[in-house]
């Protein structure tokens, strides 16, 4: 694997247009800040060698250069509600020359530059990292009021289930040659970045935009 010392490593934010739950949420004002300005700033922090912003919308790259951002445009084919994450990571691959590729999301504003140091650090010995929280067992229930993999008749323990990983979508990072081969954000030999339960909330609709103002209050 390329040495992280001598690694190109880029960081890229996914930021599309079209949004259904919140409009123009990749832009959207969060206590004085377009969100994606969070990402964007965390990134330039970081140990990445340059930043960019993959979009297909204007606004989206206009506010991406003025807060010295990179910007890749993206065809409207891969921007699509359906479209993957994977197929603008790829046209980004097929673009832009890198070794080891840092994608964050916009919607995850918590991520901080020593979150993404702390994922670099780990590539040395993984193919792929990804970011996640630790959560404990709670009982979880269907829609349909039935419980969702227990039996209320016999009720675990919270300290008898071992603990699980949750990802938390907010920092990937893998290498170039394992991106191209496998075609997904991480495989191979993968790695786990524990990040806070605190720090992992995403902006996914109005509540989470709500809630992450609160959080981010000076």
């Amino acid at each position: 694997m390329t040495k992280i010392n001598q690694a190109v490593i880029k960081t890229l934010i996914l930021a599309r247009g079209g949004s259904k739950g919140i409009p123009r949420k990749n832009v959207i004002d969060v206590n004085g800040k377009p969100l994606i300005q969070y990402a964007i700033e965390a990134a330039k922090s970081s140990n990445a060698n340059d930043v960019y912003v993959s979009t297909d919308c204007a606004t989206i790259m206009l506010e991406s250069i003025k807060h010295k951002a990179k910007v890749l445009m993206r065809p409207y084919n891969i921007s699509l509600d359906d479209s993957k994450s994977e197929e603008a990571l790829l046209h980004f691959a097929d673009k832009i020359p890198f070794d080891i590729l840092v994608f964050i999301q916009p919607t995850s504003p918590l991520v901080t530059p020593e979150d993404i140091n702390a994922g670099l650090i780990m590539i040395k010995d993984y193919d792929s990292v990804f970011s996640a929280y630790k959560e404990h067992w709670l009982p979880r229930w269907t829609l349909k009021s039935q419980p969702s993999g227990w039996n209320a008749n016999s009720r675990p323990m919270r300290q008898d289930i071992e603990a699980e990983y949750v990802e938390n979508g907010a920092i990937y990072i893998t290498t170039r040659q394992q991106l191209e081969q496998s075609r997904l954000r991480y495989s191979g030999n993968i790695g786990i970045l524990e990040m806070p339960f605190a720090r992992s909330f995403q902006v996914d609709s109005i509540g989470d935009l709500q809630l992450i103002r609160q959080l981010l209050k000076p």
